[in-house]
């Protein structure tokens, strides 16, 4: 009696494949791109004077990593909150971000980076948004080696991409087209761009522009940040008419964080305008936080700040919470929830 004989190789590659396109399209990836405000350690590999790897940073998170707060940043929350993540997305230079790890996102973010290759020379060692766009194209790179090209394909079309740039460098927002469209021809269709907060406000600026009354912001810096967002958001809806099958939503921190500090009690904070890790001035603004001589607030969730330039953890969940959930005046034109259930 005849049978059909069908080759075992055969079946496992049919097997491998279907395995492969199954991955992708598993809880979303997060790759992550920024500054020092959603850096979660990429600088501790590199020669640099713009570090966080060392207390009292991280005392919430059980040990310093490289976060520039207390404990999470606003793209750690995201990530645990929206994509179920288990584990925080990894930095990408430290040696365990490799093999399977990468196909749950990775994090490009540098202190001291920004748009410009030129940007925050003085901190010697960062990596600004070319190098870290040019370090995601090895991370696909890798992803397609692993997965095949279709599986990847679907894995960056379902992945969700955050961009959080421009403090070191906010006059530069002419540039954010190159490094969107970069992004979109390297496989990034949801991206969450977000904007500049109220820079005039963080204990630093305070300090610097000698802010007398502590219920106000230095105005200056505030009013470079409001001129760089409104371009940002012409920029992001422009984005979405040119670049198809993108999704691009444009996240109003400026305007969070503005209502964090004008409606603070209702909030649950007791300080809007010091860092809670300070060294010296009024605000606590004028040298960044670090080892002893550093004294660090008793309780952390009361202070929007956590050191002279980033917010403190209790503030991020805010943030995050908001650009997950909330309505077009915090994030538009969907929040990052109806983004990664959008088609």
């Amino acid at each position: 009696m005849g049978g059909i004989f069908i080759d075992g190789k055969f079946i496992l590659s049919i097997i491998f494949s279907l395995w492969r396109m199954c991955l992708a399209k598993e809880t979303p990836a997060n790759f992550v791109f920024g500054d020092s405000l959603v850096e979660v350690g990429n600088n501790n590999y590199i020669p640099s004077l713009s570090k966080a790897d060392y207390p009292p940073n991280g005392i919430d998170f059980g040990k310093p990593t490289g976060r520039y707060t207390n404990a999470r940043t606003v793209i750690d929350i995201i990530g645990q909150s929206a994509l179920g993540l288990k584990e925080f997305t990894p930095p990408y230079l430290a040696p365990t971000t490799a093999g399977p790890v990468i196909l749950r996102g990775v994090n490009y973010a540098s202190g001291g980076g920004g748009i410009l290759n030129e940007t925050g020379k003085i901190y010697v060692g960062r990596i600004n948004m070319d190098a870290q766009i040019d370090n995601f194209a090895n991370t696909r790179q890798d992803i397609i080696s692993s997965i095949g090209l279709p599986a990847a394909v679907e894995l960056l079309r379902r992945a969700l991409f955050s961009v959080t740039i421009g403090s070191n460098d906010f006059l530069s927002n002419y540039l954010v087209p190159v490094i969107t469209e970069r992004l979109y021809n390297l496989g990034a269709r949801r991206m969450v761009v977000i904007n500049l907060g109220p820079i005039g406000c963080i204990p630093f600026e305070r300090e610097v522009n000698l802010v007398a009354d502590p219920e106000k912001c230095a105005e200056f810096p505030n009013q470079l940040a409001r001129s760089f967002n409104a371009k940002l958001r012409t920029l992001v809806t422009e984005l979405n008419k040119n670049l198809p099958g993108a999704k691009f939503v444009y996240a109003n921190v400026h305007s969070i964080v503005e209502d964090i500090i004008e409606n603070y009690i209702s909030y649950g904070f007791e300080n809007t305008n010091s860092a809670c890790c300070s060294v010296v001035g009024r605000y606590g603004g004028l040298i960044a936080c670090g080892p002893q001589p550093s004294m660090v607030c008793e309780d952390r969730s009361k202070y929007v700040f956590w050191d002279p330039y980033h917010p403190s953890d209790a503030s991020n969940m805010i943030i995050a919470r908001r650009l997950l959930y909330g309505n077009s005046s915090d994030i538009s034109p969907m929040n990052i929830v109806q983004l990664l259930q959008a088609s």
